[in-house]
């Protein structure tokens, strides 16, 4: 049991302790963000299988757009049973059997035999990773005080960038194996892009502690630092109208407020992810190598956004700024890309990908303060639930507009609209008993 302050107690400090701090960035995230790396390897390498498996298995561009969508449709439907049952049965079991399930499923795509198949392995890869990306955000929960999270959210969400930087001259490298013996490349980068999970989820089986209690490399009185923190913030959320159960966390209206924006944020970044290496791949007789290094500067742009910016939201005020200068900013790289040329469209998805990730961190500050227990658990779940639909929904009306018309642009403005909305909002957004 946690040890909470007397009613009407001052909030005690964040463990200031800045060693303790350092520690536990140190010890959690290299290991959580390898493992997002990878997660986003498998899940995102599609897009550059895109016009491979096009050609040698007849799929349309509608039908690619389904099919990388159906992978969040799945994802979406198990978000919250997944987090749920990791607060029951913790992290570590939980991430692991995660990792195992999606690394086999994603090297099981370099059998897909056509529409269908392809299909069904989309789904149950989104099955099979359901719940890591808020299982993460809860268990950052578990160790951050409000101070802190938005910054060891900015490092977790680090893994798509090194993910989408190296996944284009990787996957290049992979593809350029077709044919070895008789293998296609797509076939290779899927097979040797899914099985490294399976390997990096023995090691978080062994490394990853379910809480600071069962950490070998905190002291007690380090583990005693940290829960008295989180105590804390607690007894702030506890107070709040959300409750500790879940229907009480779908009566929150800024639960609600977070799922809009994160839902318009999410529709936008995986439209990029899946589209731009084709967006790119019409900009000029280009090989898989040259398409990859290219899609790889916007993610470096994300990567600065990331370890850069977060740390600034310590703040619900400074939060709020940063999150709504940020979705401008979007915006405004998505429309440069809709009517530029090819190099000023590289500057405009730069621009867009650079607050990817500093909107993405902010954005679970603020449910994530007023929710604790299996409200917390399940809203934060809810929330990337509601973000996952977008995820489907932007691709799905992005390979239809593609395929009716020849080009991404509509699609590109329709997004930017949808995040100037969000930005227009998100000024109403408040944490723990802020008013």
């Amino acid at each position: 049991m946690q040890t909470v302050p007397a009613s009407g107690a001052p909030p005690l400090a964040a463990p200031t302790d800045r060693p303790l701090t350092a520690l536990l960035f140190r010890k959690l995230m290299p290991l959580l963000v390898l493992s997002y790396v990878i997660s986003f390897l498998d899940r995102t390498n599609i897009a550059l299988a895109k016009t491979h498996i096009a050609v040698d298995l007849n799929i349309s561009a509608a039908a690619y757009g389904l099919g990388a969508g159906l992978f969040f449709l799945s994802y979406a439907f198990l978000e919250i049973p997944s987090n749920l049952i990791m607060h029951r049965v913790g992290a570590r079991f939980w991430i692991t059997r995660i990792m195992v399930t999606w690394g086999l499923l994603s090297a099981g795509m370099a059998f897909v035999q056509g529409e269908t198949s392809f299909y069904i392995m989309r789904v149950l890869l989104g099955a099979a990773e359901a719940g890591l990306f808020p299982g993460v955000m809860l268990y950052l929960t578990y160790w951050f005080g409000r101070e802190d999270r938005a910054r060891a959210v900015g490092y977790f969400l680090l893994g798509v960038c090194i993910a989408n930087i190296v996944s284009g001259p990787l996957g290049g490298a992979l593809l350029a194996m077709d044919g070895i013996w008789g293998f296609k490349g797509w076939q290779w980068m899927f097979v040797l892009e899914g099985l490294p999970a399976v390997f990096l989820a023995a090691v978080v089986w062994k490394k990853l502690p379910d809480g600071p209690d069962s950490a070998p490399w905190l002291t007690p009185a380090q583990a005693q630092a940290v829960r008295t923190r989180l105590a804390a913030e607690a007894a702030d959320a506890s107070t709040g109208k959300a409750g500790h159960s879940f229907l009480g966390a779908m009566r929150d209206p800024q639960v609600w407020l977070a799922i809009f924006i994160y839902f318009c944020h999410q529709i936008s970044i995986y439209t990029v992810i899946f589209f731009l290496p084709g967006i790119i791949g019409t900009y000029g007789k280009l090989t898989p190598v040259e398409i990859g290094l290219l899609n790889s500067l916007p993610w470096i742009a994300a990567a600065i956004g990331a370890a850069w910016l977060p740390r600034h939201a310590n703040t619900p005020g400074r939060g709020r700024r940063l999150l709504c200068l940020g979705l401008a900013v979007m915006a405004g790289g998505l429309l440069i890309a809709a009517f530029a040329g090819p190099v000023m469209a590289l500057v405009g998805f730069s621009l867009t990908a650079l607050m990817f990730f500093v909107v993405q961190s902010i954005v679970f500050l603020f449910p994530s303060s007023r929710l604790k227990g299996v409200a917390l658990a399940g809203g934060l779940a809810l929330i990337n639930t509601c973000g996952l639909i977008g995820g489907f929904i932007g691709q799905s009306v992005m390979g239809l507009i593609e395929q009716a018309t020849g080009s991404t642009r509509n699609g590109l403005i329709i997004m930017a609209a949808l995040l100037l909305v969000a930005c227009a909002v998100a000024p109403a957004l408040r944490q723990g008993q802020e008013r």
